[in-house]
């Protein structure tokens, strides 16, 4: 059978993330989640920031409780890639989280658009495997980003920079090709990273409000891959970033 005939919409889950993860009193309905440790570090020493919870995933992820704009809102590390990502999505919602806001890191496939803004992902292209478990094929080779407007007019009110345009989500990244880059740049993809194809489908799916954004960290643009500040960003700028997700959550809450 191939992946593209997996999607059951009604079939019995054998394992749900219910059976693993507790729902605990007082969740709160508004998360942030970053791809980094680090971000989660910056969160735990803001103030009155304090842990009230964890997901396990081979370690302790912390989740870290904090009051911005007058709201509590979570924030905890997601792990590179669609599955994993998806899977913890899974047990944050079996908790009780209705709204999520993701932001990372992405290879810009378009320097010139991506260049000094964020990018509000519109719609993501379905290189990966998680998605078509919570979406089928016939859906479409890209899952649509229904929370993009709503993000781009938080970010408007906050006063950041972005630009809207589609992206490329791939589970292999040593097999970004050059024919499969330039292919996906003339579909519309400004970027390319590993995650927002899977986790928007298991928003869909699931019925929970995602959102991302994304900063351009390498570059694919040129003849030969440029590294750029691909694991060099500043804490400085993870904890700007940090903070504007905040903003939007709070806004969201």
């Amino acid at each position: 059978m191939s992946i593209l005939q997996t999607f059951d919409p009604g079939g019995t889950e054998i394992i749900r993330p219910q059976q693993l993860v507790a729902k605990p009193e007082h969740f709160p309905e508004v998360l942030v989640s970053a791809f980094s440790q680090s971000v989660t570090e910056i969160a735990a020493g803001l103030s009155g920031a304090a842990q009230i919870d964890e997901l396990r995933a081979g370690m302790s992820l912390p989740i870290i409780g904090l009051r911005w704009g007058g709201k509590t809102i979570g924030v905890y590390q997601s792990l590179v890639g669609g599955a994993a990502s998806a899977g913890l999505l899974e047990e944050v919602l079996a908790k009780g989280a209705k709204k999520v806001v993701f932001f990372g890191s992405c290879g810009a496939l378009d320097e010139t658009a991506t260049a000094g803004s964020l990018v509000v992902p519109t719609a993501a292209y379905r290189d990966e495997g998680t998605s078509y478990h919570y979406m089928d094929a016939s859906d479409g080779d890209f899952v649509e980003v229904p929370t993009a407007g709503r993000l781009g007019e938080l970010l408007d009110e906050i006063g950041v920079p972005y630009v809207y345009g589609r992206t490329w989500t791939t589970d292999a990244i040593y097999r970004e090709t050059r024919k499969n880059a330039e292919l996906h740049r003339e579909q519309g993809c400004l970027t390319v990273e590993m995650e927002c194809a899977s986790v928007m489908a298991v928003a869909k799916f699931r019925g929970a409000e995602v959102y991302q954004f994304l900063y351009a960290a390498d570059s694919l643009c040129g003849s030969k891959w440029d590294p750029r500040i691909l694991g060099k960003l500043p804490a400085r700028e993870k904890e700007r970033y940090l903070r504007i997700a905040l903003e939007v959550a709070s806004r969201l809450a």
